[in-house]
């Protein structure tokens, strides 16, 4: 693998944390005295990635360029990616108007084209997804045809992914000789006597204990931003009329497994996944990264 095949640290920073109470992204972790986006990128960075480009709001800049940016490991180029509901095709400034919340993780993506020029890391500032995530998508990329549309995906036993506060949302990947073939969406995740269950098209559904969920951490090539540009400009026309809905990066990469346009090796994660949705988790997130990282 040469320098210029070196895959770039993609970091989606740029929602706006409502649940959180808003700037989770820039949120210190106690004992630590880091975000995990900081973490992340410290991890990304000893896998031998030397580029990141942060997707984020006009919110978050201040912080970050004043704060974060000093504080990551000096000889890493990193670039900022403005994600801003106005930015869309011309034909649609009219909805983009009345828009206030971000378009989705696949107009985020879309938002970072500009300053990759090859394969990527994606990943989402506010999950942290253990060191060996990246170094299995380092390697993922040094051992394939860099010619090739073979993505990747690191995905995580559920049962590690699941919230002491209730149930929670997953993507169920399914496989097929280590390929990832769909992602199914269930909601409302919840263990019972018999084992997880969760709502599938509307009706509760029991889920294997064995199963794995996506987490956004993916490795993309060069050929999902055309798509990406695509997919949305195709979004935009379908929704024309409502400024809720979003537009997801699953969705795009899956238009492309269905069209045998690309294919996404499926890794099992080798740590575990934490993340953090509301204000309460951030201390007990905090411990819990602070033990795995310093025993």
């Amino acid at each position: 693998m040469t320098s210029a095949d070196i895959p770039t640290l993609v970091v989606l920073a740029g929602g706006l944390g409502t649940r959180f109470g808003g700037g989770k992204q820039i949120a210190e972790l106690p004992k630590l005295g880091k975000t995990i986006m900081e973490l992340s990128i410290e991890d990304a960075y000893k896998a031998g990635i030397r580029h990141v480009v942060l997707v984020i709001n006009e919110a978050v800049r201040p912080a970050i360029e004043n704060v974060i940016l000093p504080r990551l490991p000096k000889p890493l180029k990193v670039d900022l990616a403005v994600q801003s509901v106005s930015l869309v095709p011309s034909r649609f400034k009219g909805i983009a108007n009345k828009r206030i919340k971000p378009w989705g993780t696949g107009h985020a993506l879309l938002c970072a084209r500009s300053f990759v020029a090859g394969n990527a890391v994606v990943i989402t500032a506010d999950d942290y997804y253990g060191a060996r995530a990246y170094t299995q998508l380092f390697a993922h990329f040094c051992n394939i045809d860099q010619n090739t549309s073979e993505m990747a995906i690191v995905a995580y036993p559920l049962s590690q992914t699941m919230s002491e506060l209730g149930g929670v949302n997953r993507g169920i990947c399914a496989l097929s000789d280590n390929y990832l073939t769909q992602v199914h969406e269930y909601l409302n995740i919840r263990q019972s006597d018999e084992g997880y269950i969760g709502i599938f098209d509307n009706q509760e559904t029991p889920i294997k204990e064995n199963s794995l969920a996506s987490m956004t951490c993916w490795g993309v090539t060069q050929s999902l931003f055309d798509k990406l540009e695509a997919q949305f400009e195709l979004f935009l026309e379908s929704h024309d009329s409502d400024v809720k809905k979003e537009y997801y990066l699953p969705d795009c990469i899956q238009h492309m497994i269905n069209l045998n346009q690309a294919t996404v090796r499926v890794y099992v994660a080798k740590d575990r996944w934490f993340g953090v949705t509301y204000k309460e988790e951030l201390d007990s997130v905090a411990g819990k990264i602070y033990e795995l990282r310093h025993g």
